[in-house]
């Protein structure tokens, strides 16, 4: 629950900064960014993460590499992480950051359900249907759920819809009894 607390604060400052400065785009886009580089280099994000390196140290490594290459309130942002040793933090901030900025726009939140990864054009597509159904613009997360035998559930703002195979076996259940 803490660390909900911690993404949520964090993301939330980021958001007030963004908006004062009028550059929430440019900071979703380079926070993106970064995280790309952290997950194309796993070695540099445990160094940003590994607890026996001094602040010091990894805030002159984050500045040699960001400075100048990204605007300051997020690498301000990377020094507090680094200050409060709450780096392995960052990628939910980053993704309670984007929840705010879709928030903004009008954007709900939902989970898709499916046996199997959706490819991204099928996810668009959900989001696009789902959109229509509920008048009201969708971005769906993609969790796997094995039990489902096939097709899909989909859960958004306390809302279900069940297309999967095991609602229609359980449908067709009820009407022959």
């Amino acid at each position: 629950m803490a660390e909900l607390t911690i993404d949520l604060t964090y993301g939330s400052a980021l958001f007030q900064a963004a908006e004062e400065t009028g550059k929430k785009d440019l900071i979703l886009d380079e926070a993106c960014q970064i995280l790309g580089i952290f997950e194309q280099e796993p070695d540099f994000y445990a160094f940003v993460n590994y607890p026996a390196i001094s602040a010091r140290e990894k805030k002159d490594v984050l500045k040699n590499v960001f400075e100048g290459k990204i605007c300051k309130e997020l690498l301000n942002l990377l020094y507090v992480l680094v200050d409060k040793g709450r780096t392995r933090h960052f990628p939910k901030i980053v993704k309670a950051y984007k929840e705010m900025i879709d928030h903004e726009e009008g954007y709900a939140y939902g989970s898709i359900y499916s046996v199997v990864p959706l490819k991204p054009e099928q996810l668009a597509k959900f989001e696009e249907q789902t959109s229509r159904l509920i008048k009201n613009k969708v971005r769906l997360e993609n969790l796997i759920d094995p039990k489902l035998i096939g097709g899909v559930k989909i859960l958004v703002d306390g809302r279900i819809i069940d297309a999967s195979i095991r609602k229609r076996f359980a449908d067709l259940g009820n009407q022959l009894l």
